[in-house]
């Protein structure tokens, strides 16, 4: 068969790619290429624009920067960290490296981290193994976050200095609109775009989804592990831009309240500290910000989409309720265990007290609580059903009255993720999904389950392919309605339970069932 040829003419110029060996044989991939114009100077804290066009050929064989963050989160491999820039707004594409007659479906990846950290460039979501599997072309995409893509300073704003809301979530879109007038060009097909993202990127999908502006750039979309109360109302948005100005002025400042009594900060003022040529200072601000919003705010995070009444005129879960998502089909899950990764790197047992606690009424909080009276292990438990399973259930019962909607459970755990009390834990489905466990990385936690986790993966990608080809996972996978709530439980052997969990799904339904 013909192969792909590795240098590609884009709308802004030529990129080069490269072709796979050893375990990526048979697949070609672009990486690092520009989708906006980096978001610099007087683009900081705005909406993204177009890229800029380059003379020659691009050399696209390397990922490329990593947005601002902490260092320690940038790994890619034991003791070597991916480089970070705020001209971070790049993507890169993974295709089989053969021609095919008809365009491939395109599945465009939107990776987590709480809207604080994160890169396309962690080999986990290296998309040549989904791609050669599934036979479609992957994307994945890098967008801003904490301050730099999540604050809203509209207060500080003026005509010759605007501010733009959500330019996170604007990024994410600029990528899918990129992708509508390019993609075809790498043999993808732009009619057929499915968007997937776990945990911050799941959160980002339902968001995508409640956006009125993103329709026509997908056309199916899979939410793993999304954290749909992970909102910020506008007047939370509000008083974090502020207290973040005011740390940038005063870095040993240490507010305690919520309220605002003090005289404002000079417009001026705040836009000469917000464009600091040191983005050092704005990360730092922002972590001290996220301490001033964990002891004032009950836990609450600063960073995540702003319900600005602009480009998300109402949080996922209002629009869900409300049947105004976008009406595409939707895979949506969340993992039996999520609670056990956040356990083991600190202590959840406050955060699950937290969740009870805002829990206004009385009766509802006690029945909640009587689903989590054995000990730590149901403690554990609450905060993960809390941040991800409740909400994700609320979402899937509001977005199934306007179209399609697959729900799953994933219930597999390797006997190394087992042994160490992780069991299927957030984020272990991102092995079966981007074929990861005999990749170096996940390689340690297929020990003695080479067979189990060849076959967990080889369902898991054929029901998202199939799914991104069709809008249809397949395979004995009914539709989820509040009728019979039929969830898939991806395990080895995957089964059907209808309605799994009900009387916790009973109890946290009076929290997120509309008023």
């Amino acid at each position: 068969m013909a192969l792909l040829d590795s240098k590609v003419t884009t709308r802004n110029g030529v990129v080069e790619g490269a072709r796979g060996k050893r375990l990526r044989k048979g697949t070609i991939s672009w990486r690092g290429i520009p989708f906006a114009a980096p978001p610099v100077a007087h683009r900081r804290f705005r909406a993204p624009e177009p890229a800029h066009d380059w003379p020659g050929v691009r050399d696209c064989t390397k990922v490329a920067k990593a947005a601002i963050q902490e260092k320690r989160f940038t790994a890619i491999a034991p003791g070597k960290f991916a480089p970070m820039a705020e001209d971070c707004l790049t993507l890169n594409i993974y295709s089989p490296e053969t021609a095919s007659s008809t365009p491939r479906p395109v599945m465009v990846f939107i990776h987590g981290g709480a809207f604080i950290l994160g890169t396309a460039a962690t080999p986990l979501y290296d998309g040549a193994f989904l791609a050669r599997s599934q036979d479609v072309v992957v994307v994945t995409i890098q967008y801003r976050f904490g301050p730099f893509g999540f604050l809203d300073l509209a207060q500080f704003a003026t005509d010759d200095r605007p501010f733009d809301s959500n330019v996170g979530l604007r990024d994410q879109i600029a990528a899918l609109q990129w992708v509508q007038d390019n993609i075809e060009a790498f043999g993808g097909d732009a009619g057929n775009v499915t968007i997937f993202g776990e945990s911050a990127g799941g959160t980002s999908v339902l968001s995508l989804l409640s956006a009125p502006s993103t329709t026509g750039l997908y056309h199916h979309a899979i939410a793993q592990s999304p954290a749909p109360e992970l909102i910020v109302e506008q007047d939370a948005a509000t008083i974090y831009a502020d207290e973040f100005v005011r740390l940038l002025r005063d870095p040993e400042r240490r507010a305690t309240s919520l309220e605002r009594d003090e005289p404002p900060v000079d417009t001026v003022h705040a836009q000469r500290l917000l464009t600091s040529p040191n983005p050092a200072l704005l990360l730092a601000a922002g972590n001290r910000l996220m301490r001033f919003a964990a002891k004032t705010a009950g836990g609450a995070i600063p960073f995540a989409p702003v319900v600005d009444g602009d480009l998300l005129p109402r949080s996922p879960l209002a629009a869900a309720a409300s049947g105004l998502t976008q009406p595409v089909p939707l895979v949506i899950g969340s993992n039996r265990d999520e609670g056990k990764l956040f356990a083991k790197l600190w202590n959840v047992l406050p955060d699950a007290e937290r969740t009870l606690m805002r829990v206004e009424d009385d009766e509802v909080r006690r029945e909640i609580a009587s689903h989590y009276e054995d000990g730590d292990r149901d403690r554990i438990r609450l905060a993960g059903d809390s941040i991800f399973w409740a909400p994700m259930s609320a979402f899937a019962d509001g977005h199934s009255t306007v179209a399609p909607t697959y729900v799953y459970r994933y219930d597999y755990q390797t006997k190394v993720l087992e042994a160490t009390g992780f069991g299927a834990t957030h984020a272990t489905e991102l092995f079966s999904v981007f074929g990861a466990y005999r990749a170096p990385m996940g390689a340690g936690l297929a020990l003695a389950d080479w067979p189990a986790t060849g076959r967990v993966t080889k369902n898991v990608q054929t029901r998202w392919g199939g799914f991104a080809r069709t809008g249809d996972p397949g395979f004995g996978w009914p539709a989820y309605t509040t009728t019979d709530r039929k969830v898939l439980v991806l395990d080895d052997p995957d089964h059907v339970e209808a309605d799994p969990d009900t009387l916790r799904r009973q109890a946290w339904y009076r929290v997120h069932s509309p008023a």
